[in-house]
């Protein structure tokens, strides 16, 4: 088992898209780990000039030489390919560590985007202090709030015949997920859909709300410390993740009442091929037990996750 570093830089990082034909940047084998550093923040989106705030050379770099095509604002590093990965597989991502890179992050409401819309129909853009140290965020109004930094997106690539595919949108590969639970010790499990899986990662969030409903978390660069493992004995349509506790399943869709029976159905079929109980059963279960989260609805095809206690399915599926 090796270990890696890679830090987003100009040679690393794809702005906005997801294409199974961009080039590896790095190759790993199964059971490796990959410490892995993200960027963040468009040039209107950086702290003043005359801040105290310090803004990454390899940020400036990458505003530089790194084509910016016309869409989300995510920088993407990677893709990494894990030898052997085919389509039809599963990458399973152990999420060790996330450390905060920045000492600020930024929120911007969108004209136009956000739950409310209708409401707020002048952009603004905040920057956002973090005391690392304390991992806090200092807002405007001199209130702090306490921060738990996760990965906004996690994806591997899209079939090919898809071509150059937005960031923004969650898909079957992963993508703009916004999970708040995929957190060190959460482990996600992503349907392979190329040769190599290609997996990406980036959007860090500082600290994010269940539904992001200005449009943005707060946004900064991580860097986050995973663990590969490609596993062929089990096949996925959709996303699911494992914390300590829950199970999680996934469902993404611009109809969150479609979000819910892709997420809902998917914690059903996991239910009964985990502990052989029937559908009906399982349906009951859910109804008892399950929470149904909403991950996201800002970004096109919206977010529900269910959570379900691990006790009920007896052995992990690691």
């Amino acid at each position: 088992m090796s270990e890696f570093r890679l830090d987003a830089s100009p040679e690393t990082v794809r702005w906005g898209r997801f294409d199974a034909a961009f080039p590896p940047v790095l190759t790993i084998g199964s059971g490796d780990t990959v410490t892995i550093s993200t960027a963040t923040a468009d040039t209107e989106q950086l702290p003043p000039a005359n801040s105290s705030l310090t803004v990454p050379e390899s940020l400036l770099a990458i505003h530089k030489k790194v084509e910016r095509n016309v869409g989300p604002p995510h920088i993407l590093t990677g893709p990494i390919a894990l030898r052997g990965a085919k389509p039809g597989d599963v990458l399973e991502v152990r999420i060790q560590a996330i450390e905060l890179g920045y000492d600020w992050g930024y929120n911007q409401m969108r004209a136009g985007g956000g739950a409310l819309p209708e409401d707020f129909p002048e952009s603004r853009i905040i920057v956002i202090p973090i005391d690392r140290e304390r991992r806090v965020g200092r807002l405007p109004w001199k209130e702090e709030i306490p921060l738990r930094p996760f990965f906004g997106i996690m994806a591997v690539a899209p079939p090919p015949d898809l071509g150059a595919v937005s960031s923004a949108p969650p898909r079957r590969c992963g993508g703009n997920m916004d999970n708040k639970e995929l957190v060190p010790g959460a482990t996600l499990y992503l349907p392979v859909q190329v040769d190599d899986a290609l997996f990406s990662v980036g959007d860090g969030h500082a600290v994010q709300g269940d539904g992001e409903v200005c449009q943005t978390a707060l946004e900064t660069g991580l860097v986050g410390t995973f663990e590969f493992h490609l596993r062929k004995d089990w096949s996925l349509e959709w996303p699911i993740a494992e914390t300590p506790t829950h199970w999680i399943t996934m469902g993404f869709d611009p109809d969150l009442n479609l979000c819910v029976k892709i997420a809902l159905r998917e914690m059903i079929k996991l239910l009964c091929s985990r502990t052989g109980i029937s559908r009906e059963d399982a349906y009951t279960l859910c109804s008892l037990a399950a929470d149904l989260r909403v991950s996201q609805v800002v970004n096109g095809s919206k977010g529900i996750h269910v959570m379900l206690e691990k006790r009920y399915f007896g052995t992990s599926l690691a």
